[in-house]
């Protein structure tokens, strides 16, 4: 059995491009990276607002272990009795409450190693206040403790201010394997270990065409930047999309991360992630 696992976390899929992305993507580096679990942020699959169970069964087919959610994960009418038959389905933990699905959930892999993946929102300079994320991720990380009950644990950050994601990140510290922002749209540049083990990155980026404003034709939200009027309503931009998002190593024995590289595959952004070679 191998010593550690292999992790691949993919930021928000943005419309039929970012589908496109993942479909003709995933189960490749699976194969070439030797990937043992991969988790795909799904919230913005459908039209640029949500997900509907189609398209996330479509996900799943293109070889997700997990797909995570968000603010928008119930615009689909079809989410909220999806959600209940579907547990590789993750919605934020501090949602509404009485809201359907689940926050967290342990997985397997393969070999049988147990994955815990958890998604919290934030409040800062969101649209509306949900429950505190900090103490609503505090209960899954106590109950499935890294190195003990599970062998990795992925927590999806999923928020606007990048203070709030870095504030996760040390909550968590030594708690998870992989702390990662998803939301913006807007892959960063700070890929790190932090000192308890656990492998950072403030946002993902999305899988998504680029020559956009955060993923929907440029055309109108440009035209309500300079005119502060709307003529028309967003949609996904469909050029070809990059595929954004992390892969991390981590050590079975202690789940914490070894190894962090960012990942882009695909359309506009400089191609970067985990040469064959080197795995």
């Amino acid at each position: 059995m191998a010593r550690f696992m292999k992790i691949l976390f993919l930021g928000d899929v943005m419309g039929r491009s970012g589908r496109a992305a993942v479909t003709d993507r995933v189960a490749r580096l699976r194969a070439d990276w030797g990937l043992d679990f991969v988790v795909i942020n799904g919230e913005n699959a459908s039209g640029g607002a949500g997900l509907t169970g189609e398209h996330a069964r479509g996900l799943f087919d293109a070889g997700a272990d997990c797909v995570t959610l968000g603010d928008h994960a119930f615009d689909q009418k079809d989410m909220a009795s999806f959600i209940e038959g579907e547990t590789r389905l993750i919605r934020p933990l501090n949602y509404a409450k009485g809201a359907p699905g689940r926050g967290h959930r342990v997985f397997s892999d393969a070999r049988g190693r147990k994955v815990l993946v958890a998604q919290v929102l934030g409040n800062v300079f969101m649209k509306r206040a949900f429950d505190d994320p900090f103490s609503a991720i505090d209960t899954p990380l106590r109950t499935f403790p890294l190195g003990g009950a599970v062998q990795a644990a992925i927590v999806d950050i999923h928020c606007e201010a990048t203070s709030e994601k870095m504030g996760m990140g040390h909550w968590c510290d030594g708690r998870a394997s992989l702390v990662v922002g998803t939301h913006t749209h807007v892959p960063t540049a700070d890929a790190q270990i932090l000192p308890g083990g656990t492998a950072y990155l403030s946002d993902a980026g999305m899988c998504g065409d680029y020559l956009s404003v955060i993923g929907m034709d440029k055309a109108e939200p440009m035209r309500r930047f300079v005119t502060g009027m709307a003529k028309d309503r967003f949609t996904p931009a469909e050029g070809e999309a990059t595929l954004s998002g992390v892969y991390i190593e981590t050590d079975d024995r202690t789940g914490r991360a070894t190894r962090i590289e960012m990942v882009r595959q695909g359309g506009r952004l400089p191609q970067s992630g985990p040469q064959s070679g080197s795995l």
